[in-house]
């Protein structure tokens, strides 16, 4: 997939290449017909107007984190429609490859792919509708269209090392763009491009006409701006070469230093660098990567940075104290990370000298301080600190043991990961709503949160002392409870639990108990991994209301108890997978009129499916059996009427008996091998009329193709051809 190995880069940089490859005759070719070309143009005009606004989205996607999430998805999409494209430049490559051993397939059927069109269309639609929403702003289509030039393929973008040596005379130039390529070094002279706006980033070489000085001929760029390689940097009157100050246009600046090389540094020159890099005071954001000072310059955290809403520090190891930023006065995220030298965090980083009668840090919302090594006191301020904090994280800081901030009042989300000595009481956070802690065993409470939401706690002690304040204090909003890693022994009490609770996630709860006769009749999604090792039977009908149940890794784990003939109304999804114990169903069936998956995986004893699956599982779609290899066949009473999706593997007995194949509503079929039994596929006398997708693993060496067929995989991994892959069509 061309777009994957660049998962992290700008979006805007891939859409001229995909217009590219959907304009290319082998594809129009390919995707001819009156559906496809209408859904084909339907999805080129929806990409150009997301184009129009994504400059404007990936800017502001470093601070809103909804329009990062709208952005992820995004990415996402237009993944799959390059896989779309790659799987067309498969078929084509594969046909000439297998045209003697499937001449025959190919003369009945056309080429073509139509389901992942429409997925990609309808989802599409969804972004767009959220445009407004968003209020993202439209960038003329022209101010792309004015510098291209001669297009190249983005797997060559991406191979690419060095540009060319005769990029200076390109004097007109106003974007380059290179942010997914593999460039090791600058152009010489590139200071000559005078009238260039976008350029991703600039590699400080070690020689004259490469250095940071160039920089210098570079005033109108744009946007984000990163400066690699700044080791090497020598003096600090190179680095004001650059001008950096007077870069009034760069909005987010990402200053980087090459981890390693820390023999014989000048932590002097180090300093003076980095002070004569002082950017715009226009600037919003700023990144600084693996610096070698002991301590920032004074232009880092400064008050004058009005707009300043992000700040990152990371891997700057010699620094023993952070800058101070508490006084600047649109600050939203700031992360800090791996700074192997800070022992403490002072009065000083709330604010600096000549600032008292500022709230520190009086907008910042969100802040993550991870992987902190030597940290051990965060030194207590004032209450008033952080009086809009939503979002606190703190991870892998083992000796840190001071007090956390005392009261957040706007805090909402609380994560705390492997900070095994912090001993501080949870701070006072009336709007909690989330709350995560993980191998930290020794927070306490002070006061529990009551309006939160969604907990996740993980280690012994913690698991122990959240159960017994749930247990108290039964929590009115609690919606979401995650419990892992404790030996000791958990029982759930039937009318002691939250009354809001309807998601239980357990996870290495060696000793977890449910006592029967309690219900727990809220509990609507409940997932249960390596746990129970003393419960060899899970009782159902505990859990009355449940929608979703999962069950993994339960070795001890044999059957599943439902009283009399007890129906599961509200289940609309089963998985059971990774218990090597379990042997049975409940002797009546799995009564549960709403269920629409099904799903059993690596359960080797088990020997049949639940019985009656006709008429107790009707509205089932979805059915996936893999490595039961006990089981063989399906039980009575024929298969669920609405059953679309089938896939099954390594179940040789269940393959040989041919039993799953007995169903007219099926258009989805996967099965994999090995399995002896069978020779060819379909047989003759097999009806499958529905059937539009057939995908076959290790199984059969012949495929004869049913009319009603779009889309077929089959996949030898020891043949000749180890993947063969063909949407197809019916002849006219």
């Amino acid at each position: 997939m061309a777009l994957a190995v660049v998962g992290g880069a700008l979006l805007s940089a891939f859409f001229d290449v995909l217009f590219d490859r959907l304009a290319s005759p082998e594809f129009v070719n390919f995707i001819r017909g009156k559906k496809p070309e209408k859904l084909l143009q339907k999805m080129k005009s929806q990409l150009l107007v997301v184009k129009v606004v994504l400059a404007d989205a990936e800017k502001r996607q470093i601070t809103d984190y909804t329009v990062k999430e709208r952005l992820d998805v995004l990415r996402d999409i237009v993944y799959e429609v390059d896989d779309l494209l790659d799987e067309f430049s498969t078929e084509v490559a594969t046909q000439k490859e297998v045209r003697n051993s499937f001449s025959r397939l190919f003369k009945r059927k056309k080429i073509v792919s139509i389901s992942k069109l429409e997925d990609i269309v309808e989802r599409l639609d969804d972004i767009l509708k959220q445009k407004e929403s968003l209020d993202l702003k439209d960038i003329p289509v022209e101010s792309y269209q004015s510098w291209k030039a001669q297009p190249t393929s983005l797997e060559d973008g991406y191979e690419l090392t060095k540009l060319p040596s005769n990029m200076q005379n390109l004097v007109k130039l106003r974007h380059l763009e290179i942010y997914c390529t593999l460039i090791e070094e600058m152009p010489k002279r590139m200071g000559r491009l005078n009238q260039l706006q976008k350029l991703d980033f600039y590699i400080v070489g070690k020689h004259i006409e490469n250095s940071i000085k160039e920089l210098r001929g570079l005033p109108n760029l744009h946007g984000s701006f990163t400066i690699k390689h700044l080791e090497n940097v020598t003096k600090g009157e190179e680095a004001l070469e650059a001008r950096i100050m007077d870069k009034k246009h760069i909005k987010h600046l990402f200053l980087e230093w090459s981890i390693g090389n820390d023999n014989c540094i000048d932590f002097q020159i180090e300093l003076d660098v980095l002070s004569k890099l002082q950017p715009h005071r226009d600037l919003q954001t700023v990144s600084i990567s693996g610096y070698k000072g002991t301590r920032f310059p004074v232009w880092v955290g400064n008050i004058f940075y009005r707009y300043m809403t992000s700040i990152s520090l990371d891997n700057c190891n010699n620094c023993c104290m952070l800058p101070s930023m508490g006084q600047l006065p649109s600050l939203k995220f700031l992360y800090i990370s791996d700074m192997n030298s800070v022992k403490t965090i002072e009065a000083e980083f709330y604010k600096s000298e000549g600032c008292s009668s500022l709230i520190p840090f009086p907008s910042l919302e969100l802040l993550e301080i991870f992987r902190m090594p030597s940290w051990e006191v965060w030194s207590a301020f004032a209450s008033e600190a952080f009086p809009v904090l939503k979002y606190l994280s703190i991870f892998d800081c083992p000796k840190l043991k001071g007090d956390l901030p005392n009261d957040l009042p706007a805090l909402q989300r609380l994560r705390i990961k492997n900070c095994e000595l912090l001993v501080s009481s949870f701070p006072g956070a009336p709007t909690l709503r989330t709350l995560e802690i993980r191998n930290s065993n020794k927070v306490a409470f002070h006061e529990f949160p009551h309006l939160v939401e969604i907990i996740e706690v993980e280690g012994g002690p913690m698991v122990e002392s959240m159960m017994e304040a749930i247990t108290n204090i039964q929590p009115s909003f609690l919606q979401s409870l995650t419990l892992q890693n404790c030996s000791s022994v958990i029982s759930f009490p039937g009318d002691r639990l939250s009354p809001s609770l309807k998601t239980l996630l357990m996870s290495d709860l060696k000793k977890l108990k449910f006592p029967m006769q309690h219900k727990h009749e809220l509990i609507e999604s409940l997932s249960i991994k390596n746990s129970c090792e003393t419960l060899t039977s899970l009782p159902l009908f505990t859990f009355p209301n449940l929608k979703s149940l999962k069950i993994t890794y339960c070795e001890n784990m044999e059957s599943i108890l439902i009283l009399g003939s007890e129906s599961l109304k509200s289940l609309n999804s089963f998985e059971i997978g990774h218990c090597s114990n379990f042997v049975s169903f409940p002797r009546e069936g799995l009564s549960a009129p709403n269920l629409t998956r099904f799903i059993v995986y690596d359960c080797e004893k088990l020997k049949s499916l639940p019985d009656q699956m006709e008429t107790l599982l009707p509205k089932m779609e979805y059915l996936k059996i893999s490595n039961c290899q006990q089981i063989e066949s399906f039980p009575g009473g024929g298969m669920p009427p609405n059953l679309k999706t089938v896939s099954i593997s390594n179940c040789e007995k269940l393959l040989s008996s041919k039993a799953w194949i007995c169903c007219n509503m099926i258009t989805s079929l996967n099965v994999g091998g090995p399995c002896d039994g069978i020779k060819s596929f379909p047989e003759e006398d097999m009806l499958l009329p529905s059937l539009t997708y057939l995908h076959l693993f290790c199984l059969v060496a012949h495929a004869e193709v049913l009319l009603s067929i779009e889309e077929i995989v089959i996949y030898f991994p020891f043949a000749g051809h180890n993947y063969w892959s063909a949407a197809l069509t019916p002849m006219q």
